[in-house]
């Protein structure tokens, strides 16, 4: 009966870290047909025999990102919606720009771990742990050229340009379509807005700084 128990729990564990990623591929390769109407998680794949080069093909990212806007930054993203060969293969890529005092705010990738590499300039980097009973404890580094981060799955983080020229970095992230959730877009910017009594009660601040707060633009520099 032990035996079998510890079965049981090492096949759910097994299930858990399997569903725990994008699938993976049972040939090599699945390239999006992203003009077909079946759902499913992902995308089924097209015809192997309509498959071309230009499938697994993308180019930009030698162009700089426009950082005029309120963040100074902006994340341009090669993820499977931009190149279909992607499809089922579990990984992707950004160039993120920033100009001078830029910031890519605090967010999270609900599917995926990103690694960082700065290519040009600095930045300060960091991310914050979920709850416990210590607190949520930040980690933080500043970042030169040539240096390498990793940002944990599913937890907030942030790049920070505190120079007075321009950075570039680059990332890889595990996921296909990692998603992206910025914390105040998300908090203060929903539609429709989340009530006004929710957050001045979850933020311990009045109502008319929530209203004022939701009031704003909260621009999305994701490309």
């Amino acid at each position: 009966m032990a035996a079998k128990v510890l079965l049981i729990a090492l096949l759910a564990m097994a299930s858990s870290l399997a569903m725990a990623s994008d699938p993976s591929p049972l040939q090599d390769f699945c390239v999006a047909d992203k003009d077909s109407k079946v759902l499913v998680n992902g995308f089924v794949c097209k015809d192997p025999k309509n498959v071309k080069a230009e499938d697994f093909f993308s180019t930009g990212l030698d162009k700089a990102g426009n950082t005029d806007n309120k963040l100074g930054s902006m994340v341009t993203a090669v993820n499977v919606n931009k190149l279909v060969g992607l499809n089922t293969l579990g990984i992707s890529m950004v160039r993120i720009d920033y100009g001078p005092k830029g910031l890519n705010p605090p967010h999270t990738h609900p599917r995926a771990t990103e690694i960082l590499t700065v290519i040009e300039g600095q930045l300060l980097v960091g991310f914050v742990t979920s709850n416990t009973d210590d607190g949520n404890r930040l980690f933080t580094k500043m970042l030169k050229k040539g240096d390498v981060f990793v940002f944990p799955e599913g937890l907030i983080h942030f790049q920070f340009n505190p120079g007075h020229t321009n950075t570039i970095a680059i990332g890889a992230l595990s996921s296909q379509n990692p998603g992206v959730i910025t914390i105040a877009n998300a908090v203060f910017g929903s539609k429709p807005p989340i009530s006004d009594d929710v957050l001045a009660k979850a933020f311990q601040v009045d109502k008319k700084t929530v209203d004022w707060l939701q009031a704003q633009f909260w621009m999305d520099n994701n490309n």
